[in-house]
């Protein structure tokens, strides 16, 4: 069970405003001289003291008589500066523990907040918070819910990726959407072990069928049945061994995370569903567990698949487009205004974008402009790949319809969207984020660990598609 053992998870919210909290004043470096001479001489004496020069990132804490913090400078960037991080306001998460209020110099108080929640998160299933956290009062005149439920939801889904496997496998992470999906009064279905089979799911079932865990396809639909009709596909391999094509050691340290795009499906559901978003919700997560045993699929193996191809498994560490394309061939029965899938798919991702930049795939240019548009205004940067239909042939097979992998080496992210694509219906209403869904070091708003990636622009656009209709 999920919960067997857990501790409470951290909850991020905001504080109600207080005059009594500890204001913090934004101020940037070509505006601290003016404000420094506006303080009292001995402020000014601490600041030349401690270096404060308003630095970006940089904090100068004044303190009462009793030592607790009483004012708190913050340095930002200056108008104009070519590099801005727009969650710099998360390294306050770092301040000694007290109530705090943002003061003078901030340009914009919901990005502050957020970035504030979302570096304030820690994972605390396994060990208690090494210190008491700050506390921020809500801004006045911000969408405090608004900025709570993104919080809340990208927490649900760092906790997900950052529970390994033992604690996170199929049977947990099925119960993690079941009971989101029950939260929220939505319609909730399991299909588990040889019943893939009988419903036709045969490349989910043969990815699973070697774990302890049997594999199962978790779905839940949301909403009025008249709202603009959204399906998202998250793949939820809980852990990837490579199969018998075994991954060296190195590369199955952080294999817990193998399930991210499970993750974010379910941080963005989340996202809509609490927000009241007037849409049609439809989730698919194909959960498998990639493991090695006597009944393991094998490379040359050849299935066919939901959509009737079939499909030559290349090799068995390509098992994550396997599951994704029975059901992107499940979603795409329901004719979907819009068709979001999200996986940790190829580390060719990594190798061309690095972890901070998801790429993402669409035929439909207009999509594409929004979802980098949203990704921009949201500071949740993804980037587009082209769908490069030359390298679609070498995804053909000699003796099935097609391979799961193509012979080459190269534009393995571009490959794997393109197989993806055969099993889509109607390409132009879909997009595919191959997610990496992990910092490898603390950013402000982005601590070690687990991340969702691409969730809080894709809820920004399915929000605004449902407002203006189905266009």
């Amino acid at each position: 069970m999920l919960n067997k053992g857990k501790k409470t998870p951290m909850t991020l919210t905001l504080e109600e405003w207080s005059s009594e909290a500890v204001a913090i004043d934004f101020v940037d470096k070509g505006g601290w001289p003016q404000v420094k001479d506006s303080l009292p001489p001995v402020v000014s004496a601490l600041a030349a003291a401690t270096g404060f020069d308003a630095k970006a990132g940089s904090q100068l804490i004044v303190p009462a008589m009793d030592g607790a913090p009483a004012h708190v400078f913050f340095g930002v960037e200056e108008p104009g500066a070519k590099k801005r991080d727009p969650f710099l306001a998360g390294k306050l998460a770092s301040l000694p523990p007290g109530l705090y209020r943002l003061g003078e110099g901030v340009a914009d108080a919901t990005n502050a907040a957020l970035a504030f929640l979302l570096a304030s998160y820690a994972f605390t299933r396994y060990a208690a918070p090494k210190a008491e956290k700050p506390r921020l009062c809500a801004p006045e005149g911000i969408g405090r819910a608004r900025v709570e439920r993104i919080a809340g939801a990208v927490a649900l889904g760092r906790d997900l990726v950052n529970t390994p496997a033992n604690d996170m496998g199929p049977e947990a992470l099925a119960e993690a959407a079941l009971a989101l999906a029950a939260r929220h009064g939505a319609q909730s279905r399991v299909i588990v072990g040889d019943a893939l089979l009988a419903e036709n799911f045969p490349l989910i079932h043969a990815v699973g069928r070697a774990a302890a865990q049997a594999p199962r396809l978790v779905e839940f639909t949301h909403g009025p049945e008249d709202g603009l009709k959204v399906t998202l596909v998250g793949k939820g391999v809980c852990y990837d061994t490579g199969g018998l094509d075994i991954k060296p050691s190195s590369a199955m340290a952080l294999m817990k995370k193998d399930m991210g795009g499970a993750a974010v499906t379910l941080s963005l559901a989340s996202m809509v569903m609490d927000g009241a978003v007037p849409v049609r919700l439809r989730v698919l997560l194909p959960i498998v567990e990639n493991s090695i045993s006597a009944n393991a699929f094998r490379t040359g193996d050849i299935y066919r698949s939901r959509k009737g191809l079939t499909v030559e498994i290349g090799n068995t560490d390509a098992e994550g487009r396997l599951i994704l394309a029975d059901a992107l061939a499940y979603a795409s029965e329901g004719e979907p205004d819009l068709l979001f899938n999200f996986a940790t798919l190829t580390g060719a991702a990594r190798v061309a974008l690095g972890p901070e930049l998801p790429p993402f795939y669409t035929g439909d240019d207009t999509l594409a402009q929004e979802i980098a548009a949203h990704g921009r205004a949201v500071n949740d940067p993804v980037w587009r790949m082209p769908l490069w239909d030359n390298y679609d042939s070498g995804l053909d097979g000699k003796i099935s319809d097609l391979n799961s992998v193509t012979s080459g080496g190269f534009s393995g992210s571009i490959v794997a969207a393109l197989f993806l694509r055969r099993f889509v219906s109607e390409p132009a209403r879909w997009a595919h984020f191959d997610v990496y869904c992990w910092n490898p070091s603390t950013k402000p708003g982005r601590p070690e660990g687990g991340e969702v990636q691409s969730a809080r622009l894709l809820y920004q656009l399915i929000e605004d598609r449902a407002l203006r209709g189905k266009a």
